[in-house]
Formats: structure tokens, sequence, C-alpha cells
């Protein structure tokens, strides 16, 4: 069984904009901007063998405010820029009902049996609550980026981190102590 990293994607990996408070992805790779670190951070767990998987959530697709066309070809870039081995998206919105969409743990699950992925001993690195809810079913340590709209109040991440790099570095250190072998 092999060890991951489960990331969301808009607000871990790239920069969103914030309307009221709330983040919004990027409309297409034209607006796409990686955050400062993330290369450097992937880089840093690809090299301890990690697999790294983002899981996100899209439900502007089924709002009708993007197009999916648009997010696979960011999911595209992504995977072509990055060492990541694949970007699994959920396309619901919250009254779908659906088990893919954080907080349900759908994603990490199936992202498990597809690449013998052992939950208890893999990592999630999320930027808001249901990130780290999502991680938590699964059985994985979570790692939360402490921004002003993670809601961090509704969850109990097993570390606040600052940015992907500090999470990068948190996980290396977890996975070089005695008892993670």
């Amino acid at each position: 069984m092999r060890r991951a990293v489960f990331l969301d994607r808009d607000g871990v990996l790239n920069r969103v904009r914030l309307e009221s408070g709330t983040p919004r992805p990027p409309a297409g790779v034209a607006e796409l901007e990686l955050l400062p670190g993330v290369p450097e951070a992937l880089s840093l767990l690809a090299e301890h063998e990690l697999v790294l998987l983002v899981a996100t959530n899209q439900p502007d697709v089924a709002r009708g405010r993007l197009r999916r066309d648009a997010v696979e070809d960011i999911h595209t870039w992504l995977k072509a820029a990055l060492p990541l081995h694949d970007v699994l998206a959920c396309y619901h919105d919250d009254a779908d009902g659906c088990d893919c969409r954080k907080p349900l743990p759908g994603l990490l699950l199936r992202a498990a049996a597809a690449y013998g992925i052992d939950l208890p001993r893999s990592f999630l690195v999320g930027d808001r609550w249901k990130d780290v809810a999502a991680g938590q079913a699964a059985g994985c340590t979570t790692l939360l980026l402490d921004l002003p709209y993670s809601q961090r109040g509704r969850c109990r991440p097993d570390y606040q981190v600052a940015d992907l790099l500090h999470a990068a570095r948190i996980i290396v250190s977890l996975l070089r102590a005695p008892e993670a072998s």
C-alpha cells in the first residue's frame, strides 16, 4: 500500500479571488496562477515517493458559472506543470447528494482503491473545513491552510499551516519520525 497526499486545488495550489469573503476559482487556464512555493512543495513531497492527488469540489459547473471543459483544461495544465498523479473532481452541487462532494470522502476512497493508497498513513491538505472533514472521514492526517475563509472553527485539523510549503515540510518531518515507518 502506498502513501498519498490529497490536495485541494483552489486556495492550496492556485490563487483564488474573493467575492464577499468567498473564494472563487479561476475561470480558465488564462486566470490560473500558482501560489508561491507550490512547485517546491510538490517536488519535496514527490522526492519522498508520495502519490500526489488533487481532490477538488467544482460546484460552479453544476451552477452554470463555469464550463466543465474549462475546468478540465485547468486540470490538464496542472498535471503537465506539476508532479501530480491525478486530479479528481466533483462537479456536483450540495443538492445533488453525491458521495464525492467534500466533506464526504468519496473522492478519497475512490482514489485509494484506484491507486492502492493506505489512507491512515496518508495526508490531506486543504484550505476549508470541508477538506479537513473529508480527510478525517477517510482516516488521513489533515493539514489546514490558515486563511480568512477557512472556517477553522468548524473543524479540528491535525495541523494548521501557513501554506503548502509549510504543510510539505511537516509531512516530510512526520515521514521521518521513527513511528512513521
